[in-house]
């Protein structure tokens, strides 16, 4: 009798032990990735903006946060922001080759890498705003999908608009400019050097750097830099050139790992960038232009000049032949250029009168 309780105590703890184990199993595969197990994907983001930039605190933390959610959990992204994973021109090579599985940075950063794209951001043409240039762009590359630009899957591309000249010593005619070094990429550089300046290429994450030691003079961009990249504390004066400059940033996943994401996800993914797109990024450079511009003239005692329209002419016109240039070349190379450039200004004409 005795032996007979033993034998079914025994068999009772047996089995309360083995429910345990698989509660217990159970509540550690739930809790070890939100439920979803191994089916979590996690996703580096490599870009050049500091920590403290509204293109990380307003587009990519609150970004990666909605695919977060709008995937169920299923695709977390984490960013590093200020070149702590890539440099800002390997950034689209690293996302290429899987060192980053996303970046953001500006096609600019790797002149000759995008030709059919630099019609994006030739001189010339007029962008009223950054929302305006962000359009043109977005939609405009949807359209031709180059063949440089499909080694990735591209999601979100926006401009920054029209930039300006910052420089140490005023810049109030053609003439000031001549010799003087100036930070510019891309198409940007061409530009100035069309014009008498010393273009030299450098990230922006550089460019205060350079300026407080002397090594360049002034730098080409939008007024965000003032105020975003400190550009205020090493220059003096604004030089307004609304027809010198428009870059563009790109968002890009690696293409393997975005073929690798399942359907639901991948639409899911999708919703949020043209959420984000249309809500965010487009204008996001409007209003950093705006408190910039305020900071630089009001806090920082920065001179704004105004060019004549003699004076704006001449600069037009002297830029003007490197829309042909980009023409020729694209032309040699067998890329749709004229289809690229013909393509921007009606977009550009369509967007100006609607934002």
């Amino acid at each position: 009798m005795k032996n007979s309780r033993t034998v079914g105590l025994r068999m009772k703890l047996v089995v309360v032990l083995a429910g345990l184990l698989l509660v217990a199993g159970m509540t550690v595969g739930c809790s070890s990735s939100g439920g979803q197990g191994s089916d979590v994907v996690e996703l580096k983001l490599a870009h050049f903006f500091p920590a403290v930039h509204p293109a990380e605190t307003e587009l990519i933390q609150p970004w990666a946060a909605a695919v977060e959610e709008a995937t169920g959990g299923r695709v977390k992204i984490t960013s590093y922001p200020g070149e702590t994973l890539a440099k800002a021109n390997d950034i689209y090579a690293g996302v290429v080759d899987g060192i980053a599985d996303i970046g953001l940075s500006c096609f600019a950063y790797t002149r000759g890498r995008f030709p059919v794209l630099e019609a994006f951001e030739l001189p010339g043409i007029v962008y009223e705003n950054s929302k305006v240039a962000s359009k043109v762009a977005w939609e405009g590359i949807q359209a031709l999908n180059p063949k440089e630009v499909q080694d990735t899957k591209l999601l979100m591309v926006f401009a920054t608009g029209s930039g300006d000249l910052f420089t140490k010593t005023p810049v109030r005619t053609m003439e000031d400019l001549q010799g003087m070094l100036i930070r510019g990429t891309g198409l940007s550089a061409k530009t100035l050097q069309a014009l008498g300046a010393v273009p030299e290429a450098m990230a922006q994450s550089e460019a205060y750097e350079a300026l407080q030691k002397g090594v360049v003079q002034g730098n080409l961009g939008p007024m965000e830099i003032l105020k975003g990249w400190k550009n205020a504390e090493v220059t003096d004066y604004i030089t307004k050139t609304p027809f010198m400059y428009n870059t563009l940033f790109f968002i890009t996943i690696n293409l393997d790992k975005w073929n690798s994401l399942p359907a639901d996800v991948q639409e899911a993914f999708l919703a949020v960038n043209e959420e984000f797109f249309e809500n965010t990024a487009m204008g996001l450079w409007d209003w950093q232009n705006q408190e910039a511009l305020d900071y630089a003239v009001g806090e920082m005692g920065m001179e704004v000049i105004e060019l004549s329209q003699e004076e704006t002419d001449r600069w037009i016109r002297q830029v003007e032949p490197i829309q042909q240039e980009y023409l020729t070349g694209t032309q040699d190379k067998g890329l749709p250029g004229q289809e690229a450039l013909d393509l921007v200004k009606e977009l550009a004409d369509k967007y100006n009168q609607q934002y």
